[in-house]
């Protein structure tokens, strides 16, 4: 019999430490946890230099004015260039350190209207460095300059009289 209070004994003390283990496991527990929050710079372009095919005079025949993104020009038909400057456009990019962008220029032709007449001149085949198409520019350290040129169509002197033409032009930049 004192075995089996021997036993019974040993058990009961065994079922106490077991609840006091499993009492002891019953609470709560702290920890520290971490938050990341990163600012970018804001991806901005800005016109540096407004695209201006200069001084011109038209011929009988009218003709062309090619100017290139980097600045060159030439003429094609009876259209004679006069003194003064011509320059490509030229836009200026900034954003996150080697961001990818996208050049998407006017897909058809823009017109430049007479500043005291219904007249106009013909923008069209748009060009640019880097070139338009997804992914073609990076931006190096931060900033890229983008270059964008076209062709002039112009009339004739009975078709485009003597006089200031404007006009504007949409040029996206999209950033990947």
């Amino acid at each position: 019999m004192r075995r089996l209070w021997k036993h019974i004994f040993g058990l009961a003390v065994m079922l106490f430490a077991t609840a006091a283990v499993t009492e002891a496991q019953v609470g709560s527990a702290s920890a520290t946890g971490h938050i990341i929050a990163e600012v970018i710079p804001v991806f901005s372009a800005t016109e540096t230099s407004q695209l201006s095919f200069g001084r011109f005079s038209p011929g009988p025949q009218g003709g062309e004015i090619v100017l290139t993104p980097e600045g060159n020009i030439m003429v094609l038909g009876s259209v004679y260039t006069g003194t003064g400057l011509h320059n490509a456009a030229s836009f200026y990019l900034t954003g996150d350190s080697d961001a990818t962008f996208s050049v998407t220029l006017p897909e058809g032709p823009v017109f430049l209207t007479h500043t005291r007449s219904a007249r106009t001149m013909r923008v069209e085949d748009w060009v640019s460095i880097p070139a338009h198409g997804v992914g073609t520019g990076v931006l190096q350290n931060g900033a890229q300059v983008v270059y964008v040129g076209a062709t002039l169509k112009v009339g004739t002197l009975d078709d485009n009289p003597v006089g200031v033409y404007t006009g504007t032009y949409n040029i996206t930049f999209d950033f990947n």
